[in-house]
């Protein structure tokens, strides 16, 4: 694990780093459903980072980031980061709200309707080839030649750590109001939100004498971290194909050992089970949300025999949805 955790290591520290963060953030609701725990044979606790700040769990990560350098280090000359959208709207309203130039690096295939969204958060955006080198190397030209600091959308110690402040609300939440979880659940692409959810998990269970596991939800269509956990190298995706867009991603170095070590499976689920629990939650529940989110969903509906009878979490991931040209309505 990368030295930068260690200090977390200890609750105390990282529930005092959440508390600082909760400045900066909507502390989201938690909502379920009966009819759907009904129909999963579940009792499903859904963490609506839909109506976080910039519409996704994104802002944790880059609030924890910005904290960090405000706090050690001077203002920085400006910020960037490669995104298909979420991680760039996020990072372009945090920078705004500090007066921080920002530059996001966004594939030539990404979705106009977030392009929009990240511009008009203030970002200045530049497009590349629609691979991760493409993102990868962009991004390094331009801090050679601005001066600009990266804050990397999943593989950054700080960002991660953020991440896990989802996590640790709904389990806060749940653990006052006497609900006993048994499993938290998340969607995974880069894997920042899979490692900072494993990790905050992994804090808790420690200080709460508890055994939450965590899972994640991948679409077959991109499954490099499906495959990755099960060989134990990170696996790459040649040709990533699937709705959920922000989930064509891969691991990095330094999320992928956190994984290994703290969650306890990853399951596949298709687009066509992806589309039917985004339809579902939005009929159900009244939820405008990505297909991004819908992996950990779909995988309770799918593999009904794991979690029959058991307290489960999901953390809705994000609402920055098109509903002009989306398939979920198709």
């Amino acid at each position: 694990m990368d030295p930068y955790f260690i200090p977390f290591l200890n609750a105390e520290v990282l529930e005092d780093r959440y508390r600082e963060l909760s400045k900066f953030l909507h502390k989201t609701p938690i909502l379920t459903s009966s009819s759907i725990n009904s129909e999963c044979g579940a009792s499903l606790f859904f963490k609506c980072e839909n109506f976080q700040k910039s519409g996704a769990f994104k802002m944790r990560g880059v609030s924890n980031a910005i904290y960090e350098l405000l706090k050690f280090n001077n203002k920085p000359k400006g910020l960037i980061a490669h995104s298909s959208g979420n991680h760039g709207q996020a990072l372009a309203w945090a920078a705004k709200k500090h007066d921080i130039q920002c530059v996001v690096v966004m594939p030539r295939n990404a979705s106009n309707f977030k392009k929009k969204a990240v511009f008009a958060a203030g970002a200045k955006i530049i497009e590349c080839d629609s691979n991760i080198s493409s993102r990868i190397s962009t991004v390094k030209k331009i801090c050679k030649t601005s001066g600009f600091i990266e804050i990397h959308p999943s593989n950054q110690p700080s960002v991660i750590l953020g991440q896990g402040s989802a996590a640790w609300e709904l389990m806060t939440e749940c653990y006052r109001n006497n609900i006993k979880l048994s499993h938290i659940g998340v969607p995974i692409g880069g894997g920042g939100l899979a490692a900072g959810t494993g990790f905050a998990v992994s804090i808790w269970n420690k200080l709460h004498s508890t055994s939450i596991k965590v899972f994640a939800g991948e679409p077959i269509g991109a499954d490099d971290a499906y495959r990755s956990f099960n060989s134990g190298k990170i696996e790459h995706n040649k040709n990533p194909k699937t709705v959920a867009d922000g989930l064509r991603t891969e691991l990095g170095n330094i999320n992928f050992p956190i994984i290994q070590k703290t969650l306890d499976a990853i399951y596949l689920v298709s687009d066509t089970e992806i589309l039917e629990g985004q339809l579902k939650l939005a009929e159900r529940l009244k939820l405008i949300i990505e297909s991004n989110c819908s992996p950990p969903f779909s995988v309770v509906c799918k593999e009904r025999q794991i979690f029959n009878n058991k307290s489960v979490g999901i953390i809705l991931s994000g609402g920055n949805i098109d509903l002009r040209n989306s398939a979920w309505g198709s």
